[in-house]
């Protein structure tokens, strides 16, 4: 018989009310006590819990407290990686992020989801589905990104946005439901903010 963490990591609908779920849990929340308590200048102290924590992750990633995760195994954080104030990671399935991602504050990660029906949902049955987050991508502030995304490499989710369908490469993406709104350009290289140019 499959376990309800195998079940919660193969995308079947799964129970989170048994002795392993619990204890890995309990295992990550204490890490982010502990991450999310050290004062702001003991880096390489919140590093260390961080890296035991986030185990699929390279190095060169900075978080800013505090952060919270359901597990941290399944997420896997590629290099040159910066939140802001409030990042939330459900990650009851995988959560690929590529390099050079760039989170603004209180963006919320959430691949898990419940039971539409509230006789499934109260006999608490819930799925998960991975999220992937390509290489070079914004995401702008107070960004909900739902299960079973995918964000194309070099694009930007506008803040705000819902995050219901795939966004493609290349493309600044916006509003709720999060909707493309233009295709990034080479023109843009020669903008910092709508028709400021750089230096």
């Amino acid at each position: 018989m499959e376990s309800e963490k195998v079940k919660m990591i193969s995308g079947k609908s799964y129970k989170p009310i048994d002795d392993e779920h619990y204890n890995e849990r309990q295992y990550a929340r204490t890490l982010i006590f502990y991450f999310n308590s050290y004062p702001p200048n003991e880096i390489d102290k919140r590093n260390i819990v961080l890296r035991r924590l986030l185990s699929n992750t390279k190095n060169s990633l900075f978080i800013e407290q505090p952060f919270r995760c359901d597990f941290g195994y399944n997420i896997e954080i590629g290099v040159n990686f910066y939140s802001n104030y409030n990042l939330v990671i459900l990650d009851c399935a995988k959560v690929k992020i590529g390099n050079n991602v760039v989170i603004g504050p209180n963006v919320s990660i959430y691949t898990v989801g419940h039971a539409l029906h509230y006789e499934k949902r109260n006999q608490g049955y819930q799925y998960a589905f991975p999220i992937s987050i390509g290489n070079n991508v914004w995401i702008g502030g107070n960004v909900v990104i739902n299960p079973g995304i995918t964000i194309g490499n070099n694009s930007v989710i506008g803040s705000g946005s819902v995050v219901t369908k795939d966004i493609p490469n290349d493309v600044i993406a916006i509003g709720n439901p999060c909707r493309v709104s233009r295709a990034i350009t080479e023109e843009d290289k020669l903008y910092y903010y709508k028709d400021l140019k750089f230096d």
